[in-house]
């Protein structure tokens, strides 16, 4: 849909045609359980025997707003035209009354004032209509000072044309300046990826916007909708559960100024810590992505979801970088946004994967640990895996402490007396 707006190059089209032909059959085929979002981000939730529909009346505006296109445009038409039609009967019935339709005779003579000029019939009463709502006024027909009660219908139709003038225009305003709207051009990859990062596996996905105008305090929030069961045999049917997402900052917060891989470090406490790759496979999940922020052109807060299934969470995989420096500026090159790469990565799950290192980790000789622990890596900084000395590692097996303590307190009798040795040579000298 984006590419037949001229949104997007026809790159990046093509390249979406080649992902889904390259995915297997089961990417393509229909899912058994039924989505709670969508990829365009709309709910996939039915309301069913809604009893107390009278409450969508109480708030007449919104419903308005909600409304399609369509059935908004049919209710503004109906409502004007049926105000003129009202008003047209109260304009004739006035003449009518007061005796305007009647021909006049000669006997009448020339000093009888309408309260309404050149209404004669129904047909010119509409029209009359029509130019005293709209505030046409061509001048053929207008109301005397003979009738005090056509005075009040003329203050009548004006304060209710206006209204509905009014209503009219901010439905129409606020159905073209939705916040859904912006969040068109803001896309995620077709697919998520598990890979290992920093040593850990890692899931991710990329969201990018294809506006220059940015999106203000943009934040990220992930959640899993399963299905669970409760110790007391209760049976949720959807039980959301929140994602930390990696951020420097320790907050949701991004800055959307190019597109962005999002990612959530599988550890202890997260829901896919006991995914494996061969229970992501069966898995009944569905992990939702849901950006919030504000439009920066129109202050407008806007929301933009996608979600992921168990079919949409690629293992082993990595995103292909975009990001290009040309000419003293930086590039993205749309044409690859969802494309992926397989790594070499274990098919265990993270927990399976705690629960060997920690059996490696007792087992391992002194000064030969491998793995995730922290090991130094230049000045001041930490490294995960590799191979550590004793004086550098993370880990001190309980049989090993005192050993350990006493070669440490014996280099650090040596640091301190190289430092006495060096003051009393430098001592006579100065």
């Amino acid at each position: 849909m984006l590419a037949r707006k001229g949104l997007l190059p026809d790159g990046f089209l093509l390249t979406r045609l080649a992902e889904d032909s390259a995915q297997p059959n089961r990417f393509r085929a229909k899912s058994q359980h039924a989505r709670f979002i969508t990829k365009g981000g709309s709910c996939n939730v039915a309301h069913k025997n809604i009893r107390e529909q009278g409450r969508f009346l109480q708030d007449v505006f919104t419903t308005m707003v909600d409304l399609k296109w369509q059935h908004s445009l049919l209710i503004f038409t109906s409502a004007f035209i049926c105000s003129w039609i009202l008003f047209a009967m109260a304009w004739w019935l006035l003449a009518f009354a007061h005796g305007d339709l009647e021909d006049q005779g000669p006997a009448d003579g020339p000093g009888r004032v309408p309260c309404v000029t050149a209404i004669h019939s129904f047909t010119s009463a509409f029209l009359f209509s029509i130019e005293v709502q709209v505030t046409i006024g061509f001048g053929g027909r207008m109301v005397t000072e003979e009738c005090p009660l056509a005075i009040m219908v003329l203050i009548i139709q004006n304060i209710l044309g206006q209204i509905i003038n009014a209503v009219m225009l901010g439905c129409v305003f606020m159905k073209t300046a939705q916040a859904n709207r912006r969040a068109e051009t803001l896309i995620f990859s077709r697919n998520a990826v598990i890979a290992p990062r920093n040593g850990r596996p890692t899931f991710m996905f990329r969201v990018g916007d294809l506006r220059k105008s940015m999106i203000i305090s943009a934040t990220v929030q992930l959640q899993v909708i399963r299905r669970t069961v409760t110790i007391e045999g209760e049976v949720i049917p959807i039980c959301q559960l929140d994602i930390q997402v990696e951020n420097p900052l320790r907050s949701n917060g991004i800055f959307l100024v190019s597109p962005l891989i999002i990612s959530h470090t599988i550890e202890r406490g997260s829901p896919l810590y006991e995914m494996s790759a061969q229970s992501l496979a069966n898995a009944d999940l569905e992990i939702i992505v849901i950006l919030e922020g504000v439009v920066e052109t129109t202050g407008i807060t806007m929301q933009a979801r996608t979600s992921y299934t168990h079919e949409e969470i690629l293992w082993a995989h990595r995103f292909v970088s975009i990001m290009a420096e040309e000419d003293g500026c930086y590039t993205v090159d749309y044409s690859k946004f969802g494309n992926t790469i397989p790594v070499r990565m274990s098919t265990l799950s993270a927990k399976e994967l705690d629960q060997n290192q920690g059996i490696q980790e007792e087992a391992a000789p002194e000064g030969g640990h491998q793995g995730w622990g922290l090991v130094r890596a230049g000045r001041g900084g930490y490294r995960r895996g590799g191979r550590a000395s004793t004086s550098q590692t993370w880990y001190i097996h309980p049989e090993n402490k005192p050993e350990l303590e006493g070669k440490m307190k014996e280099e650090k009798k040596k640091t301190v007396r190289l430092e006495e040795i060096g003051r009393e040579t430098e001592g006579p000298a100065q």
